[in-house]
């Protein structure tokens, strides 16, 4: 399969190391993986089920927390809550430079915090844990003996999987203020539970308490015999094939969606809300993602372009590109435009050439930039032509929509 290696910045300027292991065919979705407690990117597990799902179609993006395999930074430094922070920032990486990732998959602790990012992700619609903690917290039951000297001392040496780490205070006040139960319960994405009855590191009690307190839709698929890394080929290979027939259910009708889109104009537009805020929506447009909110003043969070920034973006890109094409078929030496754009309100009878004198009215500033040896005949066609973009026209013209409840 190929794969790409990569770094992206982390929470604190911290260089991360990343791969991407891609089909060889079309990619049906982008996945994210969480790897295990102090393990890193290319452990067995996390290596195996990436390569699977690779030939399945799906490209995982895996990457080393803080501290471990080839990434920078000190592990002593790093929290529960940082490496939350920087799934999140390899979601927004993925969506800057691919596509932002539509599945979700976290083992052991990665499997806590992939359950704990989730709601900053509004892309993905599928949620994987396996082996996960119902709690933050339990991972402190592998160095029980050291906690006090943790505590006394500010940090500590353990033993983990016979290698030495060094924990912090501050990690350990940190993973347990961390209520992962709450989290679950307002998850709203199809979750998968997998997790092995034997598992002696984590319980199996663990995935139960998980299992309450999501809603649906949501599944359980027994691990049977498999120990808590899933060392064996044998586990790896079928917790693979699981994660990918079940979230077919879930990636599948936005890939079918694009594939139908893809190369259609104009194309369909699905708005949904992610409820993971007051007012942010996933936006889908053919093969593309998009997130929208309200800026805080609004009582959003100000996860993404409001709605009348998407509709003075829409008129922008129309205007520059209706220019680029006039000065392209006239051989014109336009070498960039830039459009910038405002939205108000104002008072109608502040506008004398407007048909409404009373109440108020919407107003739209656009000021046009172009840079070029561009005479004073050729700049003033080209503002007549910005005129004549279809989202301008548009935007003047009269305009009919039709609504209609959904089938």
């Amino acid at each position: 399969m190929p794969t790409e290696r990569f770094q992206f910045e982390g929470e604190g300027g911290i260089h991360l190391a990343a791969t991407l292991d891609t089909p060889e065919a079309q990619i049906r979705a982008y996945a994210l993986f969480a790897h295990c407690f102090t393990c890193g990117k290319d452990v067995l597990a996390a290596k195996r089920i990436a390569v699977a799902l690779a030939a399945k179609g799906i490209a995982v993006l895996r990457f080393d927390f803080t501290g471990l395999g080839s990434s920078e930074g000190d592990f002593a430094n790093s929290t529960f809550a940082s490496n939350v922070a920087d799934l999140v920032r390899a979601a927004n990486h993925l969506r800057e430079t691919k596509e932002a990732p539509a599945l979700l998959i976290g083992h052991s602790l990665g499997g806590a915090a992939i359950l704990a990012a989730a709601e900053s992700i509004p892309e993905a619609r599928a949620v994987v844990t396996i082996a996960a903690p119902s709690d933050p917290a339990h991972v402190t039951g592998l160095f029980a003996d050291r906690i006090e000297d943790i505590r006394k001392l500010g940090k500590a040496e353990v033993s983990l999987a016979g290698r030495p780490f060094t924990v912090s205070r501050e990690f350990l006040d940190d993973i347990a203020e961390h209520s992962l139960i709450d989290r679950v319960a307002r998850l709203h994405r199809a979750l998968l539970i997998m997790h092995a009855p034997t598992d002696d590191t984590v319980g199996i009690d663990n995935a139960t308490r998980i299992f309450v307190a999501a809603k649906h839709p949501k599944s359980f698929v027994s691990l049977a015999d498999a120990d808590h890394l899933l060392s064996n080929r044998r586990d790896s290979g079928y917790a693979a094939d699981v994660i990918a027939a079940w979230a077919s259910r879930y990636i599948e009708p936005a890939v079918a969606e694009a594939a139908v889109d893809l190369g259609q104009s104009p194309r369909r537009v699905v708005v949904r809300e992610t409820r993971d805020s007051k007012f942010q929506q996933s936006i889908s447009v053919g093969p593309h993602r998009l997130v929208a909110d309200e800026p805080v003043a609004a009582g959003g969070e100000d996860t993404g372009p409001g709605p009348y920034d998407f509709l003075l973006a829409g008129l922008g890109a129309c205007t520059s590109m209706t220019m680029r094409l006039y000065a392209d078929r006239k051989s014109l030496p336009l070498e960039r435009t830039t459009v910038t754009l405002r939205h108000s309100k104002i008072h109608a009878q502040d506008c004398a050439e407007c048909e409404t004198k009373e109440g108020m009215l919407d107003q739209i500033e656009r000021v046009i930039a172009m840079e070029g040896e561009l005479d004073a005949e050729q700049r003033k066609k080209l503002m007549e032509i910005a005129d004549k973009c279809p989202v301008h026209r548009t935007l003047t013209s009269e305009i009919r929509i039709v609504t209609r409840a959904a089938d």
